[in-house]
């Protein structure tokens, strides 16, 4: 078994998306939207086998995020509103930075304000993600990957907090490292 289908066992073990429809479950069509929102929201470290570590940030509004923290909304919903908030931008080429060396496009000439104006109140990411294969673990591999993820979004949207939905301690912990380095408001989420 390769390391992308070992990731997603893993993945579905931890998280037991399947079981809760409230929950994002990662197909292609969901990375498409993701990517839609910022092309640094997915993350990962991989060898020739795959993907040795996975990690996902969405990056939303301040008012998204209140209403995931008050249990009003899950994950899934809170995705389908964030993409909702940025239906209106022209195309996928919005954003200058990347993780990607693929990626050079920013905002048309004639439009240097636009992207600012339409993403001023995405100041929230979520820390949705970040898996890790058990013999790579204790490395600070979800933590690097999480941290470029959140400085390439910042070089386009003004995010000042990070929410997250942490499943263990070790994600109480990521997530507390991650605000730190970062310097990030810390908002953690407990159902």
């Amino acid at each position: 078994m390769d390391n992308f289908q070992r990731m997603i066992r893993l993945a579905d073990e931890f998280f037991e998306t399947k079981n809760d429809p409230s929950q994002i479950t990662i197909t292609e069509e969901v990375m498409e939207q993701l990517r839609s929102i910022h092309p640094a929201t997915m993350g990962e470290i991989a060898d020739e086998q795959g993907p040795l570590a996975w990690t996902i940030v969405i990056p939303t509004t301040r008012a998204i995020r209140n209403q995931f923290m008050k249990g009003q909304i899950g994950e899934a919903e809170l995705l389908k509103l964030t993409l909702a908030n940025i239906q209106s931008a022209a195309d996928n080429k919005r954003f200058s930075s990347d993780l990607s060396s693929s990626h050079t496009a920013g905002p048309a000439q004639n439009e240097p304000n636009r992207i600012v104006n339409e993403y001023s109140q995405f100041t929230s990411v979520y820390l949705c993600s970040a898996l890790v294969l058990p013999e790579f673990r204790g490395k600070g591999l979800a933590k690097k990957i999480v941290c470029d993820s959140i400085r390439a979004i910042q070089k386009d949207l003004p995010v000042e907090e990070l929410f997250v939905w942490a499943f263990s301690m070790e994600g109480k912990e990521l997530a507390r490292n991650i605000a730190l380095s970062t310097k990030l408001t810390l908002f953690e989420y407990s159902d």
